[in-house]
């Protein structure tokens, strides 16, 4: 994904209703997922939305759990780490919509699960999704020491959302064939200094595997994650938080509060 350039206008993840239409497949009415965001009205071709699938769940639902976030969780969990029952996995950002929805995923599908938040209340809203142990990283103590009173016997998944400190400690407690799925690395993002990593070389010794991986890369099969991600919404196996901020000035904000913790779970704007 390019940068956003000066001047352009911004674009992003919406849900909207459809106000007029010059599409035979699409009526007036519909609700459609869209990425032209930042926006009041937005005047975009066919081809470039996605009309919802009738469940029984809110619209801004298909901006978290059943939208991107949702299915980056799903799919780079069971697919792109290969989690199984009886795993340990560790969890960065568990806090947030694509984490918390690894955290419940991955408990519904019986594994071990350890996450990481910062400060007391996201900590505790993750222990509320069913988290075996949560680690404060915003605690005195170093995340590798953390991870390692938590997961004294290792791990076996670590699913990436924040690079760093985080990666590092995953490496350094990964069993024997360790299987890392990466999505983000947003410590990284505007930091102009190199990650240092004190324990890469333990993936050589204990054959890690890491692998990074687009969203994108699942499309095909959006049927069969709306099918399971959907009974467990409906079931209400799944829980789902939202940070929402009211109109479209507010847009900046939320978005800078996404690179400071200022969300638990899904930031969303109502325009």
């Amino acid at each position: 994904v390019p940068p956003f350039a000066l001047g352009e206008a911004m674009q992003g993840g919406a849900v909207g209703e459809v106000v007029e239409r010059n599409d035979d497949g699409i009526k007036v009415g519909d609700m459609v997922l869209h990425m032209a965001g930042w926006r009041d009205e937005a005047v975009v071709p066919a081809a470039q939305v996605q009309k919802l699938p009738a469940l029984d769940v809110p619209p801004q639902a298909f901006l978290g759990q059943l939208g991107m976030p949702g299915m980056t969780g799903y799919f780079g969990l069971l697919q792109v780490a290969e989690a199984k029952a009886g795993d340990t996995v560790f969890v960065s950002a568990a806090a947030g919509a694509v984490g918390s929805t690894v955290v419940q995923v991955a408990k519904a599908k019986g594994m071990t699960v350890i996450g990481s938040a910062g400060g007391a209340e996201k900590c505790a809203w993750v222990k509320s999704l069913g988290a075996d142990a949560v680690i404060d990283y915003k605690s005195d103590v170093p995340v590798v020491k953390l991870l390692g009173e938590a997961a004294p016997k290792g791990i076996d998944v670590y699913f990436d959302n924040v690079g760093g400190d985080h990666l590092d400690a995953a490496l350094a407690h990964a069993r024997m064939h360790a299987r890392f799925a990466v999505c983000g690395m947003i410590d990284v993002y505007n930091s102009g200094a190199a990650t240092q990593l004190k324990y890469l070389a333990r993936l050589i010794g204990n054959r890690v595997q890491i692998r990074g991986f687009i969203v994108s890369d699942y499309m095909n099969r959006a049927d069969e994650f709306y099918k399971d991600m959907g009974g467990m919404l409906a079931a209400g196996t799944l829980k789902r938080q939202e940070t929402v901020h009211e109109g479209l000035e507010t847009m900046p904000d939320a978005f800078l509060g996404l690179f400071s913790g200022g969300n638990t779970g899904k930031m969303l704007v109502k325009v």
